[in-house]
C-alpha cells in the first residue's frame, strides 16, 4: 500500500515537472515571438506598408458588408441611402422648425374644437440643461392651449430641479409643478401627473427629450379633421449632450399595425390621447415599470376608435448613457417588463398558450408563437406546366421537411406535353395526399389556382408556386398560427432566391416603376435585420405574394378567389386588397422560410410580349385600386421613396406627404 502511494506521488511529481517545463518553454517562445514582432514593427518596410495594410483592412470590412447585404448592388444601395439620410437630417432638425411666417400662421389658426392638451412629464434628478431644453420646447409650441404637468421625485441632492420648475411655473401659469414626498418610480410619478392634468387630451413626454414646435398644432389638425382619439408621430434619436441637429437614428413608422405593436413598441413617442380612453384605469401600471409605455399603448389603442399617425419627425429622443435610447441593457428589467406587457395584452385579447421570445434584432423586439388550436386540412395548390425537376423539388421538400401532417397537395396541370412530367404524375399517385387535376386553355395563373381550389377539400387554401422549396420545417404552422385568427386574411412567408438574397418580405402598394406594388428588402442579404428590425418579427402588410400564401377557404370564396382578369401578375396583390377591403389584416411572417426560383416557369416580365402583358395588367390594377394607391400604403411611411425597395428616404421629407419622385 505504501509503495503504491509512493509510486502515485512520483507520477504526480513528474507531471508537475513536465507542466512547469512546458510553461517555461511557452514563456521563452513568447519572449522570442515578442522580440521578432518588435523587430518587424520597427522595420522600414513595415512602416512604408502601413497604407496598404489599412486599405486591406478596409476592403475586408466592406467585403463583409457586401456579403451581409446580399450583393454589391445591395451594399451600394445602403451607402446611397446613408448619403440621402445625411442630407435629410439637416432638414429635420432645427432647420425644419417653422419660420416667422409659418409660426404666425399656425399660432393664428382657429380650430373647430376647444381642447387643452395636458403634457405629463415625471421628473427624477433631471440634469439642468435637459430640464430647461425640455420645458423650452413646450413653451415654443405654436398651439397655445397646453398644460405642462411636472411631478418631481428627485432626491435632496437635486433640489435645483424644483427651483427651476418653480421659476418656469411663476413665468407661465400653464406649467404646473408638484414636489413629491418620495420617488414613486416612473409609473407612480406619471400617475401623479395625471391627477394634476386638466386637459381633455393627454400627452406623454420624457424629462430629457424635446418636442418639435409644431407637434401640438399638427395633432390638433388631426383631432379636428379626423376625430382622432390616439395620435403618434415619427421620431429621431439625437446625441445626449448635443442639440437635436446631431441625430443618430431616424424612425419613420407605419400607420397603426397591431401585429407590429405586439412584437415591437414602434409607436413609442409622442403619444397623445383622449383622456376618456383611460376608462378609470391608472395610466401606468407599476408592475410594468421599464416598459410602462408599451403596456399603456397596447391598452389604450385597443380602446381607441381612431388612431392617427402623423408621418413627420416631431419628437426628439435624447440618447445618453442612462437612457434606454442609448442601450436597453441600461435598464435590463425593461426586457422582462415588455414581455409581461405583451403577455397581459394577449391574454386580454383572448389568446392562450403563446410564447414570447426576444429576437436577434433587439431584446425587446419579439417573436410571438401562437397556439395552433386545431389541425385543419390544408390544401396546397400548385399550378404546373412541364418543369418536372422544379415540381419534384417542391413536392419533395413539402413531404420531407414539413412537421405539419394534415395536408393535401393539388397539382393543377396546365397544358404539359412532355412524357417526363406525365411519368412523374404517375409516380405521385402512390401518395394518397397528392392529386393531379387538369386545367386546359392559355396559361392564366388566377384561373388555374381557382380550378385547383374547386377540386380541393381543405378548410385552408395554401397557394404555392412550383418553383419553391421549403426551408423551415414548421413553415405551415408559422403561417397557420396567423391565418387561424378571425381578424386575419392572407398570410405570407419569407422567400429567398437561390443565392440567399430576399425575394419576398411583404408587398408595398405603389412601390416600383409601374407604381402598382413591389417587394420590400428586395435582394437584400438573407441575414440582415431589416429596417428597424422588420425582418425579425411578424407584421401587418398590405399584401403578400401568391408564391406562398395561406388563407381560410371561406375567405377565399367570399372574395371570389383570384381575379382572372389578372392572368399572371398582380393577382395576389389584388386578392389581398379585396381581403383588406373587407376589414381583414394581411400578415407577413419571417419565420416561414422557402427558396423561390422565381420566373423559371413563365420567364421575366421585362421583355417582349411579357412586358406588354405586364403593362396591361398594371394599368388595370392602377384603375381598379386608384383610391388605395392615391392614399398610399398605410404600412409604408410616405417619407420612404417609392423608387427603391430598401426603405430609402425621399429627398423631400419635411411634410411627410404621400408623393414621390418619378
Amino acid at each position: 500500500m505504501e509503495n503504491d502511494v509512493k509510486t502515485l506521488y512520483e507520477k504526480e511529481r513528474i507531471k508537475v515537472i513536465e507542466i512547469e517545463e512546458k510553461m517555461r518553454l511557452t514563456a521563452e517562445e513568447n519572449r522570442v515571438l515578442s522580440s521578432k514582432i518588435s523587430l518587424i514593427e520597427s522595420s522600414r518596410f513595415y512602416k512604408l506598408s502601413a497604407p496598404a495594410r489599412k486599405l486591406k483592412t478596409s476592403l475586408d470590412k466592406n467585403l463583409k458588408r457586401v456579403k451581409r447585404y446580399g450583393s454589391l448592388r445591395g451594399f451600394y444601395g445602403k451607402l446611397k441611402n446613408k448619403a440621402v439620410e445625411l442630407k435629410v437630417k439637416k432638414r429635420l432638425g432645427t432647420a425644419g422648425f417653422p419660420d416667422a411666417k409659418e409660426r404666425s400662421l399656425e399660432e393664428a389658426c382657429v380650430f373647430d374644437k376647444d381642447i387643452t392638451i395636458s403634457i405629463l412629464t415625471p421628473l427624477y434628478n433631471t440634469p439642468e440643461k435637459y430640464l430647461r431644453e425640455m420645458m423650452d420646447s413646450v413653451k415654443a409650441q405654436t398651439y397655445k392651449k397646453w398644460q405642462l404637468c411636472l411631478a418631481d421625485g428627485s432626491d435632496d441632492a437635486h433640489g435645483y430641479v424644483g427651483d427651476i420648475c418653480r421659476e418656469y411655473a411663476k413665468e407661465d401659469s400653464r406649467i404646473v409643478y408638484k414636489k413629491l414626498t418620495e420617488n414613486l418610480g416612473i409609473s407612480g410619478n406619471t400617475n401623479e401627473c395625471v391627477r394634476m392634468a386638466g386637459g381633455e387630451y393627454i400627452g406623454l413626454f420624457d424629462h430629457d427629450d424635446i418636442l418639435h414646435p409644431s407637434v401640438l398644432y399638427e395633432y390638433m389638425k388631426r383631432i379636428c379633421d379626423e376625430d382622432a382619439d390616439y395620435l403618434y408621430c415619427d421620431e429621431a434619436t439625437f446625441k445626449g449632450e448635443k442639440d437635436i441637429d446631431h441625430m443618430i437614428v431616424l424612425h419613420f413608422k407605419p400607420d397603426f399595425a397591431i401585429d407590429n405593436l405586439r412584437a415591437n413598441n414602434y409607436i413609442c413617442h409622442f403619444s397623445v390621447f383622449k383622456r376618456e380612453l383611460l376608462g378609470g384605469d391608472e395610466l401606468f401600471r407599476t408592475e410594468f415599470d421599464g416598459s410602462q409605455d408599451h403596456d399603456m399603448i397596447l391598452r389604450l389603442t385597443s380602446r381607441a376608435r381612431k388612431i392617427v399617425h402623423v408621418p413627420r419627425i416631431l419628437y426628439y429622443w435624447r440618447s445618453h448613457p442612462a437612457s434606454v435610447a442609448a442601450d436597453i441593457t441600461a435598464k435590463s428589467y425593461a426586457i422582462d417588463a415588455a414581455k409581461g406587457a405583451v403577455a397581459d395584452h394577449l391574454k386580454r385579447a383572448g389568446f392562450e398558450n403563446f410564447s414570447i421570445t426576444s429576437t436577434r434584432a433587439f431584446e425587446t423586439i419579439f417573436r410571438l408563437s401562437y397556439e395552433i388550436k386545431e389541425t385543419p386540412l390544408i390544401s396546397i395548390i400548385i399550378p404546373n406546366k412541364e418543369h418536372k425537376d422544379d415540381l419534384k423539388r417542391c413536392v419533395d421538400s413539402i413531404r420531407n421537411k414539413s412537421t405539419y401532417e394534415n395536408y393535401e397537395i393539388i397539382i393543377v396541370e396546365n397544358n404539359s406535353k412532355g412524357r417526363e412530367i406525365r411519368d412523374y404524375y404517375e409516380e405521385l399517385k402512390a401518395d394518397k395526399r397528392i392529386r393531379v387535376t387538369e386545367c386546359h386553355g392559355p396559361f392564366n395563373y388566377s384561373k388555374v389556382c381557382n380550378a385547383g381550389v374547386k377540386k380541393s377539400r381543405g378548410d385552408y387554401i395554401l397557394l404555392l408556386n412550383n418553383d419553391t422549396e421549403v426551408i423551415s420545417i414548421n413553415w405551415i404552422e408559422e403561417l397557420l398560427m396567423y391565418a387561424q385568427r378571425e381578424d386575419v386574411g392572407a398570410v405570407g412567408a419569407k422567400l429567398y432566391y437561390p443565392d440567399d438574397t430576399i425575394q419576398h418580405a411583404g408587398i408595398v402598394l405603389g412601390l416600383g416603376a409601374h407604381r402598382t406594388a413591389g417587394h420590400t428588402h428586395y435582394r437584400d442579404g438573407r441575414d440582415i435585420l431589416g429596417y428597424m428590425g422588420r425582418l425579425c418579427y411578424a407584421q401587418d402588410v398590405s399584401a403578400v405574394t401568391g408564391a406562398c400564401l395561406l388563407v381560410k377557404r371561406t375567405l377565399y370564396e367570399e372574395v371570389g378567389g383570384l381575379d382572372e382578369g389578372f392572368a399572371v401578375s398582380l393577382n395576389d396583390v389584388d386578392f389581398c386588397l379585396k381581403l383588406r377591403q373587407l376589414g381583414y389584416l394581411n400578415v407577413f411572417t419571417p419565420f416561414a422560410e422557402l427558396y423561390h426560383y422565381e420566373s423559371i416557369s413563365r420567364g421575366a416580365d421585362d421583355k417582349g410580349a411579357n412586358a406588354e402583358r405586364y403593362e396591361e395588367e398594371s394599368k388595370h390594377f392602377r384603375e381598379k385600386w386608384k383610391e388605395a394607391l392615391d392614399k398610399g400604403d398605410p404600412y409604408y411611411n410616405p417619407n420612404f421613396s417609392l423608387d427603391h425597395s430598401d426603405f430609402r428616404l425621399r429627398t423631400d421629407t419635411r411634410k411627410g406627404e404621400r408623393k414621390d419622385e418619378i
